[in-house]
């Protein structure tokens, strides 16, 4: 399993990279399949970032994440089954 240090470097290159489609490897798996989505405050600019792989399903939750423009955003304001698009159940490394 991939360490939270492993992650937090893949976020950064997919965070740096937005609003282009992310092109970076999973640090567990090695498939280019991550996903990067904010939900928060829309109006604020700030919420938390959930990171993870379609293929392997890990991935890291980042709190008070600047949201950043052009990226893929679920308003918290919103009931939590009416937010898209649906994040999975993966399991989070800490």
């Amino acid at each position: 399993m991939a360490t939270w240090d492993e992650w937090s470097s893949a976020y950064e290159a997919a965070y740096l990279a937005l609003p282009e489609d992310l092109n970076v490897p999973c640090p567990n798996c090695g498939h280019r399949c991550l996903r990067l989505v904010f939900t928060g405050h829309l109006d604020r600019g700030v919420g938390y970032a959930s990171f993870w792989c379609d293929n392997c399903l890990q991935g890291i939750v980042v709190s008070r994440a600047p949201i950043p423009a052009g990226s893929v955003t679920r308003s918290i304001d919103e009931a939590p089954d009416d937010r898209l698009p649906r994040i999975p159940n993966y399991q989070v490394v800490s």
